[in-house]
């Protein structure tokens, strides 16, 4: 691989995007290479957090607008493109461990679409976050109309979309595109630190509740409730879960017939 970093520390794997002198815009090499690195971790049980950053002064400014120029005009080419776009960032979206992205300098038109796909964000506190289509008289393409307005609404989404507009990390916090703001110049560290975070615990449990998100999103209420019932049902089966009970009775110091109620006297 050649525009994109992969490092192993234990139950993280940290991916980084590596075209700084392009502000790592996105090309068809550096798509090939994410869905590489994708593949290396998919099957992989023990990877349990995979955190996303890029080299150099901005996260990720865009789609490359020379391959833009150059397959726009042909539709058999531009399909190509996208199809290897959205196939990558779907691939990104489904991975078994969370993806934790660290934001900084800039993350705009499909730099925005890739945060998206991430399952958290943090985001530096002098980062820049908008969807800049609009001001080129362009649309995403890159899945941003459909994930943006359910991820923050499609009020926010539109006027991100139809003003061109970008937002600040302090707002891009509050309207929920971002999970935490880090100081300025610390956002690789703070989202290692957070990788580390969800790596300490069960991969098994994070993987089914990563999922039963990820697919109750599209279902009705009552689709949802059965998968959980199903789907929690089979993890409790799992060694996890029962290392998990196990360890809670050891700390509580508590019989197998607990549920782990408080005592009468609202001790633990």
């Amino acid at each position: 691989m050649t525009t994109v970093r992969v490092e192993r520390d234990g139950a993280v794997v940290h991916m980084t995007l590596d075209r700084p002198a392009q502000l790592n815009a996105i090309s068809p090499e550096l798509l090939r290479d994410l869905e590489a690195a994708c593949a290396a971790i998919e099957d992989d049980a023990s990877v349990r957090a995979v955190t996303l950053t890029g080299a150099g002064r901005a996260f990720c400014a865009g789609a490359d607008l020379r391959v833009v120029e150059e397959l726009a005009p042909d539709p058999a080419r531009w399909a190509e493109f996208m199809d290897l776009w959205h196939r990558v960032f779907d691939r990104i979206e489904r991975l078994g461990p969370p993806v934790i992205a660290g934001v900084h300098g800039v993350a705009l038109a499909g730099g925005l679409e890739l945060v998206l796909v991430c399952d958290l964000v943090v985001c530096d506190a002098g980062a820049r976050l908008g969807d800049q289509h609009a001001n080129f008289a362009l649309v995403a393409g890159g899945g941003g109309s459909q994930r943006l307005p359910r991820l923050i609404g499609a009020r926010r989404a539109k006027e991100l979309m139809l003003l061109g507009g970008w937002i600040d990390a302090h707002r891009a916090l509050a309207w929920g595109l971002v999970n935490r703001v880090a100081p300025a110049g610390t956002v690789e560290a703070a989202a290692r630190a957070l990788a580390a975070d969800v790596a300490a615990k069960s991969g098994a449990a994070t993987r089914t509740a990563k999922r039963l998100v990820a697919r109750g999103l599209e279902l009705t209420l009552r689709e949802g409730l059965e998968l959980e019932k199903r789907m929690v049902a089979a993890h409790m089966r799992t060694e996890d879960a029962a290392a998990g009970l196990r360890a809670f009775r050891e700390r509580r110091g508590l019989g197998s017939s607990s549920c782990g109620a408080p005592s009468p006297e609202g001790k633990p």
